[in-house]
């Protein structure tokens, strides 16, 4: 029995369809060949950034503490000048100079795309420094040689985990990493984990 031409076309339009949805969901956790490790809620990080957006480019020192939605990130260059604080939750986000000024935002990404150009994914890079992705958005992961967490992608950004070191609690964090976005470079070294 011949099928009609059109439903004929239909079976295979929707055949091609279910491969390519079953080609690009990302895999579950649990079908990983390692484990994320398990994401702290409130931590305190200190260490050193530098960032490349394009042609431009700045090195700073950084502490950031994270408490569930409130985050509080502390910039200061490399010679231990304060360059800026940045602070909120979800009511709302700032960023204070040394001279004083204040520049607010409903949030991070509004406010980071105007101060630096590009958004910095405050919500995202909350699990990434923790080896981790972000709760709730689909993303893709490679393990390294030694079966850590090696790349992961989400959101658009590719995070290459280049070392681990212990938290205060014994789990394995990421110590080096990248972060790639296009036309954006971020690279991390932490130096304590609390």
């Amino acid at each position: 029995m011949r099928l009609p031409d059109r439903v004929a076309r239909f079976a295979a339009i929707a055949n091609l369809l279910m491969l390519a949805a079953c080609a690009s969901t990302p895999a579950p956790r649990d079908a990983l060949p390692f484990k994320f490790a398990d994401t702290r809620t409130v931590y305190e990080i200190a260490g050193r950034l530098s960032a490349r957006h394009d042609a431009d480019a700045f090195a700073a020192n950084f502490r950031w503490s994270h408490a569930g939605d409130r985050d509080e990130l502390d910039l200061a260059s490399p010679l231990g000048q304060t360059v800026a604080r940045l602070m909120g939750d979800a009511r709302g986000v700032l960023l204070q100079t040394p001279d004083g000024k204040v520049e607010t935002a409903s949030d991070w990404t509004t406010l980071t795309s105007r101060g630096l150009g590009w958004a910095l994914p405050i919500e995202g890079l909350a699990f990434w420094v923790q080896g981790a992705p972000r709760k709730g958005a689909p993303f893709t992961a490679e393990a390294s040689a030694d079966g850590t967490p090696g790349v992961l992608r989400q959101d658009g950004w590719t995070i290459v985990y280049q070392a681990f070191v212990k938290d205060a609690t014994g789990v394995s964090r990421p110590a080096r990493m990248t972060l790639d976005y296009p036309g954006v470079e971020l690279r991390l070294v932490i130096d304590a984990w609390q």
